[in-house]
């Protein structure tokens, strides 16, 4: 974990920028049995399909997405979270810019 996160409140949505025509994105916890990483998506771009071998939980924090996971589409909005099962196809692509915490679980 980034040590100036470390013991204090946080604005989840502030942990990170936009960038025009860009995904950006900043890993906040590492630990052997898995990962935090915030995600900041420009209006249009995403991550294509891919698997994963641990199950994720999305939380979208800002904007809006849709999130295909084994071809069923899925639209989230700020508020919203979504559980990828390890081994399913999925992908991201942002309606208008999102921004999400991507937990990644791999015990």
């Amino acid at each position: 974990m980034l040590e100036e996160l470390k013991a204090r409140p946080l604005k989840a949505e502030n942990l990170i920028e936009y960038q025009e025509g860009a995904v950006v994105s900043r890993e906040i916890i590492r630990k052997n049995t898995g990962t935090v990483t915030v995600f900041a998506f420009d209006k249009g771009e995403g991550l294509s399909e891919h698997t994963a071998p641990f199950d994720a939980m999305v939380q979208v924090i800002d904007g809006k997405a849709e999130i295909t996971i084994s071809g069923n589409k899925n639209v989230l909005e700020k508020g919203d979270m979504i559980i990828m099962p390890a081994n399913d196809p999925h992908a991201l692509h942002a309606l208008e810019r999102f921004k999400m915490i991507l937990t990644m679980i791999r015990s």
